[in-house]
């Protein structure tokens, strides 16, 4: 084996480590949040003269532009993630669940795909995703990096209250029970029927 291969093979492996490392480390990461009541607005804005997140325009599947800002009064679940995500993945099928489950309650997914836009196409009419799909790349990571995603590791959650201000983040795969526990105190009453 020449030292050339033996570089080419060291440095494959190496770049396999590290990417199942990020991975392990992403889907085992503990929440990053503020509780509703103390959150601060103001903790999570954008840096003087730049955009806020909610105002970063992002194509749907369609190509039309949308901003988080659209959904303001539903309480807004922004899951960043893309089909090559195997967490991102798991999570949906929980996020589709609530999405049909509270929506009467004022519950809005939003789904933001890092992602190319055919996959994704495919990915969202295989698995029934039934709410909004936005997909992107500079725009997406802005947006992400805006809302406190330091690491750039998918999947990443945020929630924003009806006012738009951020009150919690997820970095790694959230739970169906975990997302219960964090919404239900932010949505409007079950009504009887």
């Amino acid at each position: 084996m020449s030292k050339t291969t033996l570089w080419a093979l060291t440095a494959l492996v190496a770049l396999a480590a590290g990417a199942a490392g990020l991975w392990l480390g992403q889907r085992n990461a503990a929440p990053i949040t503020a509780p509703a009541s103390t959150a601060d607005p103001q903790q999570n804005a954008a840096p003087e003269g730049a955009a806020q997140p909610g105002e970063i325009a992002v194509s749907d599947l369609s190509g039309q532009p949308h901003k988080l800002s659209e959904w303001r009064g539903s309480v807004v679940v922004v899951n960043f993630w893309a089909t090559w995500c195997p967490p991102c993945v798991t999570e949906i099928p929980a996020f589709v669940q609530l999405q049909q489950e509270w929506a009467p309650r004022g519950l809005q997914f939003v789904g933001i795909a890092l992602d190319d836009l055919e996959p994704v196409k495919t990915f969202v009419a295989t698995h029934a995703v039934n709410y909004p799909i936005l997909v992107g790349e500079n725009e997406v990571m802005q947006m992400m990096r805006e809302m406190g995603n330091a690491i750039g590791g998918l999947p990443y959650t945020v929630v924003l209250d009806r006012s738009g201000n951020q009150v919690h983040a997820h970095q790694g795969e959230w739970s169906l029970a975990e997302a219960r526990r964090t919404l239900e105190p932010l949505l409007a009453p079950e009504t009887a029927p």
